[in-house]
């Protein structure tokens, strides 16, 4: 280690050299970057030694919460034992150990995984996977994937072709080519007409039918997936009506086309089940995972894979011709399967299973607050969308207002009042939580209370 530096030599440190992703870098040329230093349980401590509450999780990440020592063990043991060789033609014990337990709470016959070091490359292999699988099995020409409006399902090229929120992608453009995009479920800003929105069925049908539209403006013989989060994070947490992924199942079969769970954030108890699908009860093709399957305690991520998806590269030379340098790490994989223990024998999905209606219940509690015109989500992954006059939601914030509102007012209170949360404007403004799976009453209760301070302030005009 070289000489200690104070809290203000390491700010400028950071706002110097390091640039820090999604980020206005402009905005901290005259003001301080937030410097975290230390994290314990369900709390973050930056380098002024001030505590703040994650209630993101950090990034939807850390379910076992921050500072344990016993997953940091794991990688230390698995270091000195193995500190790296790749999964190339070759295995190594914690790989193979790690991929068998997924195997085990992944739903039906999901038995087949193959690591990456994060979601943007997982959902990138899993394209590449779905288009080597068809051609294989003499279909060269489905290369398309369907997702959804304003979907976020990650930033390496091919995975930013599968997003749909306009605002990360057009700077990037061209993007690669094949990516559609059809309606969401999201029941508060639906363009379906209000009577369908307000009935189950109809609202499941009419989301599953925009699904079933695409593949058929494109040509069903040309369409390989259908990428679908079980809980849609962009646009602020938009839960699927009952029945949905039932009807896109029904279509995905009837076309041919592959179902992709998209798991990043919905898997390893956020939503109370080890994954989303289990929670919705449907089986998808392909389960794509990441953040929460080490809790963030070292980088891994991956694609969870039915067994028909792999028959093709069992015989004869066949290979699926794709491989990450540090997916499938030893110490990651050691890491995954101390924080998969550590979810199982301490009872953390069970935990936001029950938790999951106290929660809502403090949060629903702030619609009384006029800013506040809707809440949704599901187990610990929730959100409140703002809007500007509560009796005419349908009257939006300009790009302008949405930023004023959320940069200049939501996003500093809040963290001047150490919440940790999303607060994000790219979009109609949300304010999103999705706290570390160890919260308790007392938690949730601080959570209910730094946001009914800060949105009581708040001015819309």
């Amino acid at each position: 280690m070289g000489p200690a530096v104070t809290a203000e030599e390491l700010e400028a440190l950071a706002r110097r050299h390091l640039w820090t992703h999604f980020t206005r870098l402009g905005a901290y040329q005259d003001r301080p970057l937030p410097v975290f230093t230390r994290g314990q349980g369900p709390r973050l401590y930056d380098v002024h030694g001030r505590s703040f509450l994650d209630g993101l999780a950090s990034l939807f990440v850390v379910q076992a919460g921050h500072g344990r020592a016993d997953l940091a063990e794991a990688g230390r043991r698995q270091a000195q034992e193995l500190a790296y060789y790749p999964i190339w033609s070759a295995a190594h014990p914690a790989a193979a150990r790690l991929a068998a337990r997924l195997a085990a709470v992944a739903p039906g016959d999901l038995n087949r995984v193959f690591f990456t070091t994060g979601g943007s490359e997982a959902v990138e292999s899993a394209w590449k996977l779905a288009r080597a699988y068809f051609k294989e099995v003499g279909q060269p020409q489905r290369t398309k994937v369907v997702s959804r409006a304003l979907a976020y399902h990650g930033t390496t090229m091919g995975a930013l072709a599968v997003t749909g929120l306009p605002a990360i992608k057009s700077a990037f453009e061209p993007l690669v080519p094949g990516a559609v995009h059809a309606a969401n479920t999201n029941r508060f800003r639906s363009d379906f007409e209000p009577e369908a929105v307000a009935d189950d069925e109809r609202f499941a049908s009419a989301c599953a039918a925009a699904i079933e539209d695409a593949i058929v403006a494109e040509g069903p013989e040309t369409v390989a997936a259908v990428f679908l989060e079980p809980v849609q994070n962009t646009g602020g947490c938009f839960p699927p009506p009952p029945g949905y992924f039932a009807k896109v199942r029904d279509v995905c079969d009837r076309h041919g086309v592959l179902l992709v769970s998209d798991e990043v954030i919905c898997g390893f108890g956020r939503l109370g089940a080890w994954f989303g699908a289990e929670r919705y009860g449907f089986l998808p093709d392909m389960i794509t995972f990441a953040k929460g399957v080490t809790s963030g305690y070292a980088a891994l991520g991956g694609v969870v894979c039915r067994d028909f998806l792999a028959e093709p590269f069992l015989q004869g030379d066949a290979s699926y011709a794709h491989g990450i340098t540090f997916g499938g790490h030893p110490v990651s994989c050691a890491v995954a399967l101390a924080n998969l223990d550590v979810l199982q024998e301490e009872g953390l999905l069970t935990h936001v299973e029950e938790a999951e209606k106290g929660f809502a219940e403090r949060l629903q509690s702030l619609r009384d607050l006029p800013v506040v015109g809707d809440v949704r989500g599901a187990g610990f992954f929730w959100a409140l969308e703002l809007v500007k006059d509560p009796d005419h939601p349908e009257i939006r914030f300009t790009p302008e207002e949405r930023m004023a509102l959320i940069r200049g007012q939501v996003a500093p209170k809040l963290f001047q009042r150490g919440l940790i949360c999303r607060a994000d404007d790219r979009v109609d403004p949300v304010v999103q939580l999705s706290p570390v799976l160890t919260f308790g009453d007392a938690e949730l209760d601080e959570v209910e209370e730094i946001l009914r301070a800060v949105l009581t302030e708040v001015r819309t005009s």
